[in-house]
């Protein structure tokens, strides 16, 4: 059976849904609680596409707790498994920190993310600002703990929640060679290039983004044998500090909206057409 007859099966039968009500990307994702039996393997865009064959990172580590297990978001490629683990390994070098808490990874079959734009084909991970002091949390208080905000003034700056602990960790992670990049707040970009004195090559992937204060969000790069994931453009050249600060100097002093510009268009959902075809094979094994 073909991939195209495959979504066409599964758009009908998915969730029992009328033809008339055809079910989002998002619900039919979520509903598959169990990775795919192939092998692993990322597949479209981290904005668009799906998991084959994923793998989970356990729910407690020596070095990690993942946190939020009711949603069932701790899957990922097995680079990015390993990944984190090694970055929570360095972690727990750092004075204060036992480890990390680890955040929302992606779907057992990875697909669209109810909360995200991105998480869809297991190579994005959310880690959390709060310094672990203890890896012995319930599934309840992994429920309930909050981690902390690292901004001010609308994350122009840090607040005194920010470390060089968060510094060092931050910059571990982007010494990886498998990572392509690291979303955080602007100011926190703007700390980090004003406190590195040794290389700053790593700072070019550190990238200023709206909200990340609570968490820092880890993307890797497509490993070398996945042909049917395809990679965001690299950043630009340099260590982007110029242009962390230009987000810095829009936050403290917004420019005047332009009266001319279109109204913003909502964000459409998503249905299983919309994915790369090989996403039906991966949904209905």
């Amino acid at each position: 059976m073909n991939n195209r007859i495959l979504k066409t099966f599964a758009i009908a039968c998915a969730l029992a849904a009328p033809a008339s009500a055809e079910p989002t990307a998002k619900e039919l994702f979520a509903a598959k609680k169990t990775p795919s039996p192939e092998s692993s393997a990322p597949i479209g865009s981290h904005a668009r596409g799906c998991l084959a064959g994923g793998s989970r990172l356990p729910e407690t580590g020596p070095t990690w707790q993942a946190m939020r297990l009711s949603r069932n978001r701790n899957w990922g490629h097995p680079e990015l498994i390993d990944m984190i683990k090694e970055l929570t390994r360095f972690a727990a070098t750092q004075d204060g920190w036992a480890g990390l808490y680890v955040g929302d990874l992606g779907l057992p079959r990875g697909g669209p993310v109810s909360g995200h734009r991105s998480h869809q084909i297991g190579l994005d991970v959310d880690i959390w600002m709060l310094p672990p002091s203890r890896l012995d949390l319930s599934r309840q208080e992994r429920e309930e703990l909050s981690s902390i905000s690292t901004r001010r003034a609308k994350g122009a700056y840090v607040n005194d929640n920010w470390t060089p602990q968060h510094h060092a960790i931050l910059r571990a992670a982007a010494q990886d060679e498998r990572v392509a990049r690291i979303f955080v707040f602007p100011g926190a970009k703007v700390q980090m290039c004003k406190d590195e004195t040794g290389d700053r090559r790593w700072l070019r992937k550190i990238r200023p983004w709206w909200g990340h204060h609570y968490h820092f969000h880890v993307r890797l790069t497509c490993p070398d044998n996945a042909a049917d994931c395809v990679n965001q453009a690299p950043p630009p050249e340099g260590d982007g500090c110029a242009d962390a600060e230009r987000w810095v100097s829009d936050i403290l002093n917004p420019p005047p909206p332009d009266p001319d510009a279109p109204p913003p268009k909502p964000r459409p959902e998503y249905v299983l057409s919309d994915l790369p075809d090989q996403c039906a094979a991966t949904l209905t094994q």
